[in-house]
């Protein structure tokens, strides 16, 4: 079981002044993340005060649950630069997706050019039950196309926790890891922190983000890390200049 009583710092003493957050739910009525204008305009806020100086936000693209269309999220994003001026220039307000890899993923990719983070940077998932048949035949597509594959929270994937060797199959095939920060805490549980603790200890993590959607989130930044290598988050953080 992850340790609560040794020693450790804030989550939100980790995160560098100035950095980079590219994965977040802060375009309002399109996902599970905020719902209302001041819902938008509290995250916005609260990132800003925990340091993040740039947003990049990611609404689902997850079919029969959250069917966003690439059109409907560029829509929406346009209205809230329009309703928040300010705010959004304040800190750079950009909009992609994260797409869930499922059965009807390829068909998209083969359709459309999917909304990126930067160039040819794509943030991905899975779902929470079990991988796509098709997994690394949709990766073999992405980096076919021409896409760097960003694979978010790696450590959630709980199927993966007693087969190791699958993330190194992942690494192998070009993935990018993102760490979700308050795997960091156990938020999502000791297991989840258990094995975001390993992977952060073999250093197989690209980047690190929030992957914000409501109070709750910003409210768990102030908990205490419940890992070991926490010393390798403000280094991801930097990492994500690369999305500036």
């Amino acid at each position: 079981m992850i340790s609560f009583f040794s020693k450790k710092p804030l989550l939100k003493e980790l995160i560098p002044q100035e950095s980079v957050d590219f994965h977040s739910h802060i375009l309002y009525g399109l996902d599970d993340g905020a719902k209302t204008k001041e819902d938008t305009v509290f995250l916005i806020d609260s990132l800003k005060e925990i340091g993040f100086s740039k947003l990049i936000t990611t609404p689902h693209t997850t079919p029969m649950v959250w069917d966003n269309t690439k059109e409907a999220i560029l829509s929406q994003y346009e209205k809230i630069k329009t309703e928040l001026p300010e705010l959004s220039a304040d800190v750079g307000l950009h909009t992609a997706s994260e797409y869930l890899m499922d059965e009807s993923f390829l068909q998209r990719l083969n359709e459309e050019r999917l909304l990126t983070l930067k160039e040819d940077y794509v943030l991905v998932e899975m779902s929470y039950i079990n991988p796509p048949m098709e997994l690394f035949d949709i990766l073999f597509q992405l980096a076919n196309k021409g896409y760097r594959i960003v694979l978010a929270h790696p450590e959630r994937y709980n199927f993966y926790h007693n087969d190791f060797n699958v993330y190194k199959r992942l690494k192998e095939v070009g993935c990018l890891f993102q760490l979700n920060l308050l795997s960091s805490t156990g938020y999502y549980g000791d297991s989840v922190a258990q094995t975001a603790d390993k992977l952060l200890k073999e250093r197989m993590y690209d980047f690190a983000a929030t992957d914000a959607h409501h109070a709750k989130h910003i409210k768990a930044f102030g908990m205490k890390v419940a890992i070991k290598n926490h010393n390798q988050i403000p280094e991801l953080l930097e990492n994500n200049s690369v999305f500036k």
